[in-house]
């Protein structure tokens, strides 16, 4: 509980934020809108042809890997939203990708708009062949018209649910049905999944561009549009290599300097591993001035030549005490017979 009683210390406590309502497009259509859930190239043409004019949410499913270190499996759903129609194009399922399709994607006058999509589009050329343009960041996009909301690097990424919270006042569900199998026959929950996050990205850019419109400075399109053609990231114009940037916007002020982490304390002592590894790594025998003794009772074990064991067992190593004569030190009676 937070305040201020007499005699008491103050404790203060985050306030939870408040619990939005699930967004599910049928509800927040501004008209009525069809879904289709397509699996033939044919009739995917037909019903692309249909499309109205105007803005695209857009987005990508594939089939999970759960083998670390494995390549990414091909896109399996293409999710496009309009005003008053959800296309879900399982084109991993199709014979061929449909021609419509490539048109589209590629048409510079209709917007295709979604959160991190510059990888999507990427991915989509890599596995399929397909360039995308007029493509619209949501992140960069909501940075450029709402500034003072959002502070930091221009292009740190804003995903979609925060976003949708913030200019739909809507949550986004997410659960186990993001990484379920897509390539396989979509089940209804997958298909609201599919259609949830299509067509929320179409109306935060609806909202966007509404705010854009009612602010005294121009946002230019080239803040937030790029093309991806051939796999390459252009400009809005296709013409020179993309690089996000707004000239107008304001970062804020820079983040506090992390604090350094404190060092480990190592003993001062050395000891026998220290030598061991000393000895393998030198090659040579301990110097005489180095003394491993500390209970100042007897002598220091620079009495005591130390060389390095010739064996396989790197770092271990044998003490030769002075006093014991070798073989080449043992005396020799040359005038001994041992025959007498």
């Amino acid at each position: 509980m937070s305040g201020t009683a007499e005699g008491s210390v103050s404790v203060k406590t985050a306030v939870p934020r408040p619990e939005l309502p699930r967004y599910f497009w049928r509800e927040q259509s501004p008209a009525p809108t069809r879904i289709r859930y397509i699996t033939d190239h044919r009739e995917a043409d037909f019903e692309l042809s249909r499309l109205a004019i105007g803005p695209l949410g857009f987005d990508l499913e594939w089939r999970p890997n759960y083998r670390k270190g494995a390549s990414e499996n091909p896109v399996a759903l293409v999710q496009l939203a309009g005003f008053d129609t959800i296309l879900l194009l399982q084109v991993s399922a199709m014979s061929e990708f449909p021609l419509k399709l490539r048109e589209v994607l590629w048409d510079p006058l209709r917007v295709k708009t979604g959160v991190s999509i510059q990888r999507d589009c990427q991915k989509l050329y890599q596995d399929w062949g397909v360039s995308t343009r007029n493509c619209v960041e949501l992140a960069l996009l909501a940075r450029s018209v709402d500034n003072a909301r959002w502070k930091g690097k221009y292009t740190n990424p804003l995903g979609l649910s925060r976003l949708l919270e913030t200019y739909v006042g809507f949550s986004l569900a997410k659960g186990k049905v993001q990484r379920s199998n897509w390539e396989l026959r979509l089940s209804s929950a997958q298909q609201d999944y599919a259609a949830n996050d299509a067509h929320a990205g179409y109306a935060i850019y609806a909202r966007l561009i509404a705010m854009a419109r009612d602010m005294s400075d121009t946002v230019f399109p080239y803040y937030y549009s790029f093309n991806v053609v051939n796999g390459f990231v252009l400009d809005h114009l296709g013409i020179s290599q993309w690089i996000p940037h707004n000239p107008n916007y304001d970062p804020g002020p820079p983040a506090p300097p992390k604090e350094p982490k404190e060092k480990k304390k190592t003993s001062r002592a050395l000891t026998s591993s220290a030598v061991s590894q000393t000895t393998a790594s030198s090659g040579s025998s301990l110097q005489d001035g180095i003394s491993m003794r500390n209970d100042g009772r007897g002598p220091p074990l620079t009495s005591v030549p130390v060389a390095p064991a010739l064996n396989s067992q790197a770092g271990r190593f044998h003490r030769i005490p002075r006093n014991i004569p070798t073989s080449a030190q043992r005396p020799q009676n040359h005038s001994y017979d041992p025959a007498q």
